[in-house]
């Protein structure tokens, strides 16, 4: 079951039985995660690389050769079926009553914006002309009905609304009850590593509701904090949100492959589990524009999911790739962050693509059998 909200004025409150039925999707999913999805190690050990052992006279290769065994397991085949369904329930569970509330949200995001006095930090900018990107539109990234900019009403909200419930949902409570949790992971990782530092200004790229970009504006209260996305809906809600939760932030609707903000504007640019929902001609854009936003001396923090270390893991880890819109993270699989960094034009030596370990419960490693996050470093 998911973690309880802390609520704010432009969160959809459920009804008793909408309520019910998101804490049984929540419930369903943590005993997928706990219950069956270790099985798949159990049953890969103890059949599957055995007999392709016997098969081919050695192990499996790459994640590939292991997906293909893996997908004649019936008990991987009713894990994954039942997976994919869970994640259609968490949208149709939050849907219902973001749809009969829809009317009286965009009201209250009209009258957050509106707001005067402390509260009233931060700004919106919208861009009409800003062009969504085709990774976004081909497919509905983790089959959000929509996907995250589709627009249903003029000053839509819901996919922002639909975002923020559904979240704590799909991670069984691990975002935590402001879905917080991965700004709060880097920005401690950054403190750590960096306690001197105190930029004056900060950029967050991809920020959809704002949930990771509001822990850096709080950790430095003197910052511009600017936060930046595509989609209009979670920008209009990420605003309101910021609002209700009285932290100032300056969000605005920008392509992070080629943002307006002048050159070396910035001490540090983030973005928190970004880059895999992009392509591969926009990840190198976007890491080429993190160069030239960064002032000298300026630091790059991209937070990452990891993609596994061993063949079972990544094909483990890949199971949203085929089956739930990640379209972009097989690449990201493979790929060599540290060396397009350095293509990009940060200098070998001060770029890094490093291990974080987070201490998780066993119910919240998701995947991995070692939980670990992956963090992209560069200096400028």
């Amino acid at each position: 079951m998911s973690a309880p909200f802390e609520e704010h004025e432009l969160l959809p409150r459920p009804l008793h039985d909408e309520r019910a039925r998101q804490q049984f999707v929540g419930a369903f999913r943590g005993h997928l995660a706990s219950r069956l999805m270790p099985g798949n190690y159990a049953v890969y050990r103890a059949r599957v690389e055995p007999g392709f052992e016997r098969e081919h006279g050695r192990k499996p290769a790459d994640r590939h050769e292991v997906r293909a065994a893996m997908q004649r397991e019936p008990s991987y085949q009713f894990w994954s079926a039942m997976q994919r369904r869970s994640q259609e329930l968490m949208w149709e569970s939050v849907i219902d009553p973001t749809e009969r509330l829809l009317p009286e949200l965009v009201a209250r995001a009209k009258r957050l914006a509106r707001r005067a006095g402390r509260t009233a930090r931060g700004s919106l900018a919208l861009d009409p002309g800003c062009v969504v990107p085709r990774y976004h539109t081909a497919a509905d990234i983790h089959l959000q009905p929509g996907g995250y900019h589709t627009e249903f009403t003029d000053d839509d909200v819901a996919a922002g609304a639909v975002y923020d419930r559904a979240l704590n949902i799909y991670s069984a409570g691990g975002t935590g009850p402001r879905n917080e949790v991965l700004g709060e992971l880097l920005l401690n990782y950054c403190r750590e590593r960096y306690p001197e530092l105190q930029p004056a200004r900060l950029l967050d790229m991809g920020c959809a509701i704002g949930n990771s970009t509001l822990p850096w504006a709080r950790a430095y209260p003197d910052c511009e904090v600017h936060a930046i996305d595509v989609a209009a809906p979670q920008l209009r809600y990420a605003h309101a949100r910021a609002r209700a939760l009285g932290v100032g932030v300056h969000f605005s609707q920008q392509n992070a492959e080629r943002t307006s903000f002048p050159d070396g504007h910035f001490d540090v640019v983030v973005s928190h589990i970004m880059l895999h929902e992009t392509s591969r001609s926009a990840l190198a854009n976007i890491l080429r524009e993190c160069l030239r936003l960064l002032r000298p001396g300026g630091l790059m923090l991209h937070l990452e999911i990891p993609r596994g270390r061993t063949p079972l893991e990544k094909f483990l880890y890949n199971w949203e790739t085929w089956n739930n819109n990640e379209t972009f993270a097989g690449y990201m699989t493979d790929a060599d962050l540290a060396a397009l960094a350095q293509d990009a034009g940060f200098a070998p030596d001060r770029v890094e693509f490093v291990d974080h370990v987070v201490r998780r419960s066993r119910e919240q490693r998701l995947y991995s059998e070692e939980p670990y996050w992956k963090i992209l470093v560069a200096r400028r």
